[in-house]
C-alpha cells in the first residue's frame, strides 16, 4: 500500500485584476476522481493545506453543467462526502515529503491565490521532483510550480514538458480578461515546454516523474498514470 499526499489549496477566493475576490477553492472532480482511484486501489491518502485549514470546495464545481448533468453532480457530491481526509488536513508546514510515495496537486482557482506564492509548497515540489517519486498536478494546480525556484531564481521545472489549464480554456470559462495573470503564460515564462490539447478534453503529459493534466477531465487519466507508476 502506498501513501499519497494531496496538497490542496487553502484559499477560499481568487483576487482578480480589479481587486475583487472571486469565491473559489479546489475543483471537486479534480480531488474526487483521483481519490477514488487511489483508495479503490488500496492506497492511503493524506491531505495537507497551508496552515492545516480545512479546504474550501469551489461551489461552481458541483453544478450539473460541469459534471455532465445532475447524475454526475450527485456522484461528485457523494465522492466529496466520502473524502473524509479533506475534513482533517495536516499542516503543509509539518509535512515530510520523504514519508510519502507520491504527491498530487488538484486545481481550482485556489492555487492561483496561495500555492503559487507558497515557499513551503515550492520546496516540497522541488524535493519530490528530485526524488523521482510520482508527482501529479492537474488543471490550475500547476500554479504551485511557480513557487518552486532555486537560490539562483531558476525554476525547478524549467525545461519540463507539462500542461495545465490553457489560455483558451480560461477565455472560454470567462476569466481570461479578469485575471491578474494567466497560468499558461506564467508556465511558459518560467521555461517550461507547455503542451496544449483540445479545450476541455482529457490531456495528460508525462516527463520523467512529473505527470500533468490540462483540465478537470484529465484528473482520472492522470490518476491512472500515477497508479501505473506505483505498481
Amino acid at each position: 500500500m502506498a501513501k499519497i499526499l494531496f496538497v490542496v489549496s487553502g484559499a477560499d477566493h481568487w483576487t482578480l485584476a480589479d481587486g475583487t475576490a472571486h469565491p473559489t477553492g479546489f475543483w471537486a472532480e479534480e480531488a474526487v476522481a483521483p481519490y477514488r482511484a487511489f483508495t479503490d486501489a488500496g492506497h492511503e491518502v493524506v491531505v495537507a493545506t497551508p496552515g492545516g485549514v480545512v479546504p474550501t470546495v469551489d461551489r461552481g464545481s458541483l453544478a450539473p453543467d460541469v459534471n455532465c448533468g445532475q447524475e454526475g453532480a450527485d456522484a461528485v457530491a457523494a465522492g466529496l462526502e466520502a473524502f473524509e481526509e479533506l475534513r482533517r488536513p495536516v499542516a503543509l508546514e509539518d509535512v515530510d515529503p520523504d514519508a510519502y510515495d507520491a504527491v498530487f496537486y488538484p486545481g481550482g482557482h485556489g492555487p492561483m491565490e496561495d500555492l503559487a506564492v507558497d515557499p513551503v509548497s515550492g520546496r516540497l515540489l522541488t524535493r519530490v521532483l528530485a526524488s523521482g517519486k510520482p508527482l501529479g498536478v492537474v488543471c490550475h494546480g500547476p500554479a504551485a510550480l511557480l513557487a518552486a525556484t532555486g537560490p539562483d531564481g531558476r525554476s525547478a521545472f524549467a525545461g519540463y514538458r507539462l500542461t495545465g489549464f490553457t489560455n483558451t480554456e480560461e477565455t472560454q470559462a470567462g476569466f481570461a480578461d479578469k485575471a491578474k495573470w494567466l497560468l499558461q503564460d506564467r508556465l511558459v515564462a518560467l521555461g517550461a515546454d507547455f503542451q496544449e490539447g483540445e479545450p476541455w478534453a482529457p490531456f495528460v503529459i508525462t516527463d520523467r516523474n512529473l505527470i500533468t493534466g490540462q483540465n478537470p477531465a484529465s484528473s482520472a487519466p492522470l490518476a491512472a498514470e500515477m497508479l501505473n507508476r506505483l505498481d
